[in-house]
């Protein structure tokens, strides 16, 4: 277990991630199936839950919010604000499909907007209280310094116990911890995409959170799949699944990604672990890491991601995984 930066919060390795919970980008979801990985995530000791209000559109919160309700003391909650899909103020983002929903997105991180999330978000999680609010992405139409006043304010009034932020540069970082140092309140956390195949937060974010001890719990450290060894060549996403849309997943890069994947094979006989633990447990090898937030749509997957944050590697081995896949990494 790990402390995120200088906040008071205590986070293991893995994070369950529920942004498949919610039902969009992921080609559907089952509730029941959902709040079983849950509970089996909790049974493993993986009390970090990593949410967003957009994710379904406040589907993956209240999927979160019941299957928590009961044990809401053994859970660190974390949830987002800043993507509003119900209103047009602040700068657009994307559109969503008609299957979806037909929504238009906007970054929204003005101090009603988050108040607003907020009471929403509390509603939907049968809470009273959120263990890490984070921002999900920057939004150019509001100053970052508006968003973390209304952040610290919601510290201050027990809605929120720790601030964090997502897909935020050195600029922004760096503006968000001097505003909300004004109110004696740490930036806890970053929340940026990284993997054995995304790692260009190396050259410059990185190196400022482990300057500065803010914590980093990580998305997609298993590529969305790509690293699990599970995305062969003849498979076919349906077309409400985003992957089937994603250049990522083109044949060719699917045939580079697991002929990698069969240079290392060695190690998970060496760790008896699968290849998706391997992914995850080299991303918390990483110096500055805190947690890596991975998804799951069955108990099964909930329990094998929890164990692979346990994997202790020898040096050599995470020296041997970093040089087999950096040739393939966004660097």
């Amino acid at each position: 277990m790990k402390k995120l930066g200088d906040s008071e919060i205590i986070v293991q390795g893995v994070v369950l991630g529920a942004w498949a919970m919610g039902g969009w980008y992921w080609g559907g979801t089952d509730d029941n199936a959902a709040i079983s990985s849950i509970h089996a995530s909790l049974d493993e000791g993986i009390s970090g839950i990593d949410t967003a209000p957009i994710y379904g559109c406040g589907h993956s919160e209240t999927v979160v919010g019941r299957a928590i309700q009961d044990r809401r003391e053994k859970v660190v909650l974390m949830t987002k604000v800043g993507l509003r899909w119900d209103c047009e103020e602040g700068a657009f983002f994307f559109g969503m499909s008609e299957d979806e929903g037909g929504h238009q997105v906007y970054r929204n991180l003005r101090s009603n907007s988050i108040r607003k999330e907020v009471e929403d978000s509390l509603k939907r999680l049968q809470t009273d209280y959120i263990d890490v609010l984070q921002c999900h992405w920057p939004d150019p139409s509001t100053p970052v310094e508006e968003t973390m006043r209304c952040l610290a304010t919601l510290v201050q009034e027990g809605k929120v116990r720790s601030v964090g932020v997502s897909n935020f540069d050195v600029e922004l970082l760096e503006r968000s911890k001097k505003t909300l140092l004004e109110y004696g309140i740490p930036l806890a956390s970053q929340q940026p995409r990284y993997s054995l195949l995304q790692r260009s937060i190396e050259r410059e974010e990185l190196p400022w959170t482990i300057k500065e001890n803010v914590g980093n719990i990580v998305y997609s450290p298993i590529g969305q799949g790509l690293l699990t060894g599970k995305v062969s060549l003849d498979r076919v996403f349906p077309p409400d699944d985003g992957r089937s849309m994603d250049p990522d997943f083109s044949q060719e890069n699917r045939k580079k990604i697991l002929d990698a994947l069969e240079e290392i094979r060695d190690l998970c006989e060496t760790y008896n672990c699968s290849f998706a633990q391997l992914a995850i447990g080299w991303c918390i090898h990483q110096s500055g890491i805190t947690s890596a937030i991975v998804g799951a749509r069955t108990p099964e997957q909930a329990i094998e991601n929890a164990r692979g944050a346990q994997l202790k590697f020898h040096p050599d081995d995470v020296e041997k995984i970093t040089k087999t896949f950096t040739p393939l990494a966004y660097v």
